[in-house]
This record gives C-alpha cells, sequence and structure tokens, in this order.
C-alpha cells in the first residue's frame, strides 16, 4: 500500500488517507456517496493543562469515517508546544502551560469531502494545587529504542507518579511499555489504528504521568514512534525501506501530492540487479497518468512521502511491471527497477533482517532462491516503511479477491482486477498504509514466500513470490526469471526478542464473540436432543454449549476431549449448529454441562489460537472444496474474498475462509460446505491502500513528527 502526503501551498503538512485501490466486491467498488457535515464529540469540554481527551468524528452522509484532525490555532496544525498536539487516533494532549487565550480548536476535515469539517471547543484551566510537567515534551522515538522521561511535581511534597502508555500503567507490547522510573521503551513496530477513524493508519502514542498524591494532576506528551526504514539510507541503500517513483506526485487545485511505499528486496536477472517492489509503487499502477511512460522513470529513497514531497536521491529505474489490467493470469502486483551503480546494497541486505540477535536489530539479507511455498500458520516476517520490522503468521492461502486501483497519485481513473491463489497474513498491526512492496519472508530460515500489496485492519494480502518471480520473467526470454538475492538460510532474529514475541502473541490472540442468550438457548436444545449419540464418542468427557470461533458470534455445541485421543468422526454441525472441540487432560465435569459449566471447564485449559498448522491431506481437502464453490461464493454480496485457512474450532481442520465486508448485507454463512468446516472474517474492504477511504482521494501520512520538537536524547534498548 502507497503512501500520500498531502501539501498546501504555504507547504504546512497535512496527513490524508487515501486507500490506493479497495475491493469491487458486494458493491465495494462504488465509492461512498460525498459527506453531508460532520461531527465531533464531545462538542465542548474544560481540561486541566497537561490532560488528555480522546475525540470522535462522525462523517454523516458517507460511509468513510477517515477524517484529518488537526488543532486550528497550532502551527503545524498537528499541534506545537503551545497549544497541544492531537494524534491520528484523534487524541489530544493539552500544553504544560496554559496560552493566552486558554482555548483551542480542535477540527476534523472529512477525507472524503475536505469542504466538510466538525469542531469542538476545549477550555484549557490551570486545574488543582498539585501540577505534573514532563521533560522531554512530545516528540519522536525510534522503533526498538527508548527515551527517559522524567515528571516533575510542584505544589505538593509527594514527589511520586504513576506512569502510563495509552491508558495503561505500565504500556504493553504494542504501545511500548513504561517503568516506574519513566524509562519509556518504544514498541518493536509502529502502532496501527484497528478501528474507528483512520483504521488501518499508523497513530502516536500518548505517555501520562498521574499524581500519586492527586489523582486530578498529571501531564501527558505525544510520542510518535519512527521506524528507521522511513530515514534516508545513503549510498549502498539496504531495502525494505521508504521508496518509490519520482514522478509519482499530481496537483489537485492548487494543492500538491505524493505517494510512496517500500523498496521491498533485491533480484538478479542474468547479468543485472533490480529492486523488486510492488506495480503501484514503482509504476504508478500500470504506467500512471495516460500518455506518460513508466519504464525508465527513475526511482528514490526516500519515496517523495519522507522527503516532504521534494526530489530525493534517484536509487534505480524503473524496467518492467507486470501489467494488472492486461497481463494473464495469475495477477501479481509487482515490478522491476534496474539499481543504479553503488546506490543500493548488492548482498541484498533488508533492514533489521538479520540472523544475528541483537537489540535494535541488525540488518542481513534474505535467504537466496526462490523462496517457498506458503502453508497455513507458518510464521512470517516483513520489513516495511510504515510499520517496520513485523512478525505474525499466515491465516490463509489460495484467496480469490478483487482490488480497484487508481493511476496517478490520488488522482485518475480507476480499475479493477481479480486476483487468485493470494496469500493472508494476521494483520493487527503486521502492516499499515505505505508498507506495501515489502518482502514477507519465513521466520525459521528467511524465504522469501510472498510480496505484500494490499489489506485491511485484519489481514494483509501477499502475491505468493513464485507467481511473483515467474510474472517477471525476461520478456525477451521467458526461461530467465529473476531469482532473490540474498544468502544462506537464517531465522529472522529479531521475531525472537521479547518485544517483538509480546507483540506477535496480542497479534494471534483470538478475540471471543458472545453467543445470544437466544441463539445459546437453540444450541442447548439441539445438543439435548443429540447428547446420548455424542456422549457415545470415547474421547469426548462433555458436552456443553458456548460460542464459536469460526464464526464470532455464532453458538456452538463444545466437545470436550480428551487430548490426544484420535478423534471418531465428531460432526462439525448438528442442525445447523457449529461444533467446537475443547482440548483437555481431565475435565471436572461429565456429560451435559450448561452454558456456564461449559465456561468453567474451557478456563481450566488454554484458549484456542487464532491459525493452527494444517497437514498436507487437510489442504487437499480443503483445495477441492475452494475449486468447487470459490467463484459462487465471490458472486454473493458482501463477500470480498475466499480463502484456505485452518479451523479455530476444531485444532487441525482445514476450514473454507470466507472474508466478508463490515457493514455490507450478506447470506447468512453454512458452518459446513461439502464436509468443510467454514470460517468468516468480517472486516473492512481489501484495499491497496487499506483503510476505508474510496480510491480517488489522498491518504493520511503521519508527517506531523516533522514539525514536532524532538526529545533531547534517543538511545536504543
Amino acid at each position: 500500500m502507497r503512501r500520500i502526503l498531502f501539501l498546501l501551498a504555504s507547504l504546512a503538512i497535512f496527513p490524508f488517507l487515501n486507500s490506493c485501490g479497495s475491493t469491487s466486491n458486494g458493491g465495494g467498488g462504488t465509492p461512498p456517496p460525498t459527506a453531508s457535515s460532520v461531527t465531533v464529540a464531545p462538542a465542548s469540554l474544560s481540561l486541566n493543562k497537561g490532560g488528555m481527551q480522546a475525540f470522535t468524528a462522525t462523517v454523516n452522509g458517507t460511509t468513510d469515517q477517515n477524517v484529518f484532525w488537526m488543532i486550528v490555532e497550532a502551527t503545524p496544525k498537528t499541534g506545537d508546544s503551545t497549544h497541544g498536539f492531537i494524534s491520528t487516533a484523534g487524541v489530544y494532549v493539552a500544553p504544560a502551560t496554559l496560552p493566552s487565550p486558554p482555548n483551542v480548536t480542535i477540527k476534523a476535515l472529512s477525507v472524503v469531502d475536505p469542504t466538510k469539517s466538525g469542531t469542538a471547543t476545549v477550555t484549557l484551566q490551570a486545574g488543582p494545587a498539585t501540577s505534573v510537567s514532563i521533560t522531554p515534551g512530545s516528540g519522536n522515538v525510534p522503533t526498538f529504542g527508548s527515551m527517559q522521561f522524567i515528571a516533575a511535581v510542584t505544589g505538593n511534597a509527594n514527589q511520586l507518579v504513576m506512569w502510563q502508555v495509552n491508558g495503561m500503567t505500565g504500556g504493553g507490547p504494542q504501545t511500548g511499555t513504561i517503568s516506574t522510573t519513566g524509562l519509556f521503551k518504544a514498541p518493536n513496530s509502529v502502532p496501527v489504528l484497528m478501528s474507528g477513524n483512520n483504521s488501518g493508519q499508523t497513530t502516536q502514542v500518548v505517555v501520562t504521568a498521574i499524581s500519586q498524591a492527586d489523582a486530578t494532576a498529571a501531564d501527558s506528551v505525544l510520542v510518535t514512534i519512527v521506524p528507521p526504514q522511513q530515514n534516508a539510507q545513503g549510498a549502498n541503500s539496504p531495502l525494505g525501506v521508504s521508496g518509490g517513483n519520482a514522478k509519482d506526485s499530481s496537483t489537485v487545485s492548487g494543492q500538491t501530492l505524493c505517494c510512496g511505499g517500500t523498496l521491498g528486496a533485491l533480484v538478479s536477472r542474468g547479468s543485472n540487479q533490480y529492486i523488486l517492489s510492488n506495480n503501484h509503487v514503482l509504476a504508478r499502477s500500470d504506467a500512471g497518468t495516460a500518455g506518460t511512460p513508466t519504464v525508465g522513470d527513475p526511482i528514490v529513497q526516500p519515496g517523495l512521502i519522507d522527503n516532504n514531497c521534494s526530489m530525493p536521491p534517484t536509487v534505480a529505474t524503473v524496467s518492467q511491471f507486470f501489467n494488472m489490467e492486461t497481463g494473464p493470469a495469475p495477477k501479481i502486483d509487482a515490478a522491476l527497477a534496474q539499481i543504479n551503480t553503488g546506490a543500493v546494497d548488492t548482498a541484498g541486505t533488508i533492514l533489521q533482517l538479520s540472523g544475528t540477535t541483537s537489540n535494535p536489530p541488525a540488518d542481513g539479507p534474505p535467504h537466496a532462491g526462490s523462496g517457498v511455498a506458503p502453508t497455513v500458520g507458518r510464521t512470517v516476517a516483513k520489513s516495511g516503511r510504515s510499520t517496520g520490522l513485523t512478525c505474525s503468521s499466515i491465516f490463509s492461502i489460495q484467496a480469490n479477491i478483487s482490488v480497484e486501483y487508481q493511476k496517478g497519485c490520488g488522482t485518475g481513473s480507476v480499475f479493477n482486477v481479480s486476483f487468485t491463489n493470494q496469500v493472508s497474513i494476521t494483520n493487527n498491526g503486521f502492516s499499515a498504509e505505505g508498507d506495501s512492496g515489502s518482502l514477507i519472508v519465513t521466520q525459521e530460515t528467511a524465504d522469501p514466500v510472498a510480496l505484500f500489496f494490499a489489506g485491511n485492519p485484519s489481514e494483509a494480502v501477499g502475491n505468493p513470490i513464485s507467481d511473483v518471480l515467474n510474472g517477471l520473467a525476461d520478456p525477451a526470454n521467458p526461461q530467465s526469471k529473476p531469482v532473490i538475492v540474498g544468502t544462506a538460510a537464517h531465522p529472522v532474529a529479531a521475531c525472537s526478542l521479547p518485544g517483538p514475541q509480546a507483540a506477535t502473541a496480542a497479534r494471534l490472540a483470538v478475540q471471543k464473540v458472545p453467543a445470544s442468550a437466544e441463539t445459546l438457548q437453540r444450541a442447548l436444545t439441539v445438543r439435548d436432543a443429540h447428547a446420548a449419540e455424542l456422549m457415545a464418542h470415547p474421547e469426548v468427557q462433555a458436552v456443553g454449549v458456548g460460542t464459536s470461533y469460526d464464526n464470532p458470534g455464532d453458538p456452538a455445541i463444545l466437545f470436550f476431549v480428551t487430548t490426544g485421543q484420535p478423534r471418531s468422526n465428531l460432526p462439525a454441525q448438528i442442525e445447523g449448529i457449529r461444533t467446537r472441540i475443547v482440548e483437555g487432560d481431565f475435565f471436572s465435569q461429565r456429560g451435559a454441562v450448561s452454558a456456564t459449566e461449559s465456561a468453567t471447564l474451557e478456563e481450566s485449559v488454554a484458549p484456542p489460537q487464532l491459525v493452527y498448522p494444517i497437514s498436507d491431506a487437510e489442504a487437499a481437502r480443503a483445495k477441492t472444496v475452494h475449486a468447487a464453490h470459490a467463484d459462487d461464493l465471490m458472486k454473493k454480496a458482501g463477500v470480498q474474498g475466499v480463502g484456505i485457512g485452518s479451523s479455530a474450532d476444531a485444532s487441525g481442520e482445514a476450514a473454507l475462509v470466507i472474508f466478508l465486508i463490515r457493514g455490507v448485507p450478506h447470506d447468512p454463512v453454512p458452518p459446513v460446505i461439502d464436509g468443510l468446516r467454514t470460517r468468516v472474517r468480517e472486516s473492512s474492504r481489501f484495499r491497496a491502500g487499506f483503510g476505508d477511504a474510496p480510491a480517488r482521494h489522498v491518504c493520511s501520512m503521519p508527517a506531523a513528527r516533522k514539525s514536532q520538537p524532538k526529545p533531547a536524547s534517543s538511545t536504543p534498548h
């Protein structure tokens, strides 16, 4: 996904959101209607100096809820030390001293229609006699870095404070942690908004110190987490870093837009070496504006978006791209740019991908060659411009999806591309806009597995690396295909560090959505009608009811079974009710148990995983069902993808994964199709620049960091 930077003529930096592509299934290709108005809540309030307030915006008349948050009185509009700062999440941090006059105006500007906006008024006040002040103020901390904050308490002899990150005492792995002495340790990757306004965008975190003597006395600072992938790398640049086409900009109504993404990896073909990235990053989505050639275009590092839309150094020249409109199946979003002498590291080094354990992670190349085939549950990693080095797991394979693209940067004609055989990765912060073009590799061997190009906050989507390399064969000699430049197999050591491990665990945690009392009662009725035959299975200790993890919110009949004992054809559904298998050594109750008793038994065992590995036999069974039904399912309203994954209700069993568009009406999904369990993933639309904005509008970029005061020091940890 490219990111777009939006500059006004005054050169003040204004971030907006651009999807740079969206799905078209289930009516998804039609841009949402123009906004009629914007409402900000709360509309007015009083806030102590150093306080914090979260705002939300409702963009009326459209499904696009993306907004640009600004402070009207501040310069730049994202905030200053006099008026406070506001994050992309709409969190306002008040200044430590009162401005004159002591009022600020918070404005939310609609992305889909920038002529529509809403405001809220904040009246700042001195607050209690006890006050807290944090130094240094709002600023930047690199991923894997740290910052020592100091809180000064005045008006009280008790100098002790409680430190929080985003309202959580001590913080957490995805936002960064902070000690009782104020040492902030940044997360390994940049936090990403999962829902609400501007979902799919990277965002800042709020560090707060609260007086232990007077909980009403506090101070907060806004911290921007900045990955080194966004920096200018200089000569012999590693890859996995910011970059893009030097012509990837446009002017709309006097406003300058510029785009960029990630320069993913180095490949060789014959005697030449090339940067591998997406078509929509290097070749401006099939040659950009009509009549403007793309082959021969200069590729720059960093991308225009990280150089204030000014021209950075050229590192390569576009030499080939797969034409997504006219190219044969399987479609890929990929392109090559031949490197300039001395501009790119010829060993294929990718930022933070080393097999040597260090903190921060060292740079290193991937495993050389043609990569490996994706498998469900395999752990993966990537280094990208927006979120940095992240780790996750393959959620599904062979997914069919349809994506909408736009030629040019934030302007130009729109076209749709249907992809097959795609790889989806559990997202939840694995990627964000601007990571397009990142090479996805296996954690254990750094083998290339896919080229990242699209997604939404729940899933990241990549073209299988075999399709990419085959699709970029030499047109004059189809037998000559590019290969990944690298070294011997090695683990991605960064994924074994405590921070990334904790972040990955949080990313892969299963979210339980309780079933309603009414549907649980129906499950109980069905269970009772079949209790005797279900208890006849030798591995079953008890039969209860609860919620399904394959279709969150659906009820399920629960089989409490003995771990390791062979399963005797336990049914995947009974009278339309899903079943779920809960494994344990010994359960305290036997026979038919109530919903409450079922919940107690579940607490005695480990929670289910989001993804389980599946056997080759299970994958083959799922492929047969997928081949028979995927095309028909893709034609149904609200369906944006169909793939092969694992069941969360029955570990080891494959599932037909059906990706639904949140908010779009759809037919009920049957629990089983041709004997195969189904799994439902409902989220926002798949986009080549994911988020909820339509493809024609400009997209967000955390450029405010360029104008915020920088902390006095920053050291890795």
